[in-house]
């Protein structure tokens, strides 16, 4: 493969510590990590189901950021306010002010660039946002900034195959010579299927591949060590 390009969250680091760390401060539950990890799966899915209303205008971005905490917490009979949902908001949004790459994961891309691969990210959400989650990161350090797509930039999210096309072109990559590193398969694997993509899935949540489903990865793992021995053969 000469391009590889990676989603960010929940691929190139552990969002759920962002979340574990805010429940702990915000909601008087004392839950078991097994529990803790169920809850922010469900935050995860419900806050993929409502960025596809907010990103086609059908709900606000407020309804979005609180409604995704609201859903998952009643889940599990545990009710907010929407004036706590966006406190949650705000202070998991200081929480990922503190993310770091999975220690793979920057071996990896320093390994990459060596190579001579061209390295680039693509992520939904918001661009400021984002921005600030890739610079704690300090994903500049492999990737030059021209190669960093942000969906709130273009008013285009995952799945949406013109997204994927956007990043082709600006990048001149060849499909048949591309993978994309994500870990959503609703957004990440089938979006970079449908667009002729090679697709590796980090499934380090153990998600299920939906029934019937008309695509799948290529390859599926579970640990960003895993995708570091793959890249390496290591």
């Amino acid at each position: 493969m000469k391009t590889i390009i990676f989603d960010v969250d929940d691929t190139l680091y552990d969002q759920a510590i962002s979340f574990y760390r805010t429940f702990k401060k915000l909601v008087n539950e004392n839950r078991t990590y097994e529990e803790l990890d169920a809850i922010y799966r469900l935050s995860r899915k419900y806050s993929e189901q409502l960025f596809d209303q907010s990103e086609k205008g059908e709900i606000t971005v407020f309804d979005w950021q609180t409604g995704r905490f609201i859903k998952a917490l009643d889940d599990f009979n545990i009710s907010i306010s929407s004036n706590t949902a966006a406190e949650f908001h705000e202070a998991y949004k200081e929480e990922q002010a503190r993310i770091t790459l999975f220690p793979e994961i920057k071996e990896l891309l320093s390994i990459l660039k060596q190579q001579d691969k061209q390295l680039a990210v693509l992520t939904n959400g918001e661009e400021q946002h984002q921005t600030m989650k890739i610079k704690q990161l300090e994903l500049a350090k492999w990737i030059p900034n021209e190669n960093i797509f942000i969906s709130g930039s273009h008013g285009i999210a995952k799945p949406n195959r013109e997204i994927f096309d956007i990043v082709k072109d600006k990048l001149d990559c060849d499909p048949a010579e591309t993978v994309y590193v994500g870990d959503s398969f609703e957004k990440d694997i089938i979006g970079a299927k449908k667009a002729g993509w090679q697709a590796i899935w980090m499934n380090h949540r153990k998600r299920e591949i939906p029934n019937n489903s008309e695509f799948y990865p290529d390859i599926e793992l579970q640990h960003a060590k895993d995708l570091l021995s793959y890249f390496t053969g290591h």
